[in-house]
């Protein structure tokens, strides 16, 4: 999955560079609600960390996504399948700066390619809070569609969209 390209995108490990707006991102409620929730600086450092173990781990992560054209940070795209979660899952978030350009839609698309295609995952879903309405928008958009509920280890309800 390192190095992943689309036509406008970039995906690559973390590094340190990433973290103060990664901090940023997970220190607002409005951005981090559905991701988790607020995070201060020692646990977003923490969650990091996480993402790129999850990949030393799996071979794949949520991973740094970079605009090619200017090198920024523009959030992250990626599978996520710890040894608690039900299924592999296809997920995302998107800094404040970088959403409404189709970048999310872009990134998604890659990376469902890329799990059903060439790590021919028998199973990929996004789970997604019943409120994040964008997030159901973009799953859709993805080729996914809602399948049932679940309460999602200790973050809640949860709609399961499955990708076909």
């Amino acid at each position: 999955m390192l190095g992943l390209e689309t036509e406008r995108l970039i995906f690559r490990q973390w590094d340190i560079s990433d973290f103060e707006p990664f901090s940023k991102f997970f220190s607002d409620e409005k951005n981090a609600r559905f991701v988790g929730g607020v995070k201060n600086m020692e646990e977003a450092y923490r969650l990091m960390a996480t993402y790129i173990g999850h990949y030393k781990l799996n071979g794949y992560s949520y991973l740094a996504v970079t605009e090619k054209a200017t090198k920024n940070l523009i959030g992250t795209v990626g599978l996520w399948n710890s040894q608690p979660w039900p299924e592999p899952e296809l997920g995302y978030w998107i800094l404040p700066e970088h959403q409404g350009k189709g970048f999310a839609t872009e990134a998604g698309l890659a990376v469902k390619k890329f799990a059903l295609e060439t790590l021919k995952l028998e199973s990929l879903v996004s789970y997604i809070a019943p409120s994040n309405i964008a997030s159901i928008k973009l799953a859709s958009r993805l080729g996914a569609y809602y399948t049932s509920n679940i309460n999602l280890l200790n973050f809640g309800l949860h709609f399961v969209y499955r990708y076909k």
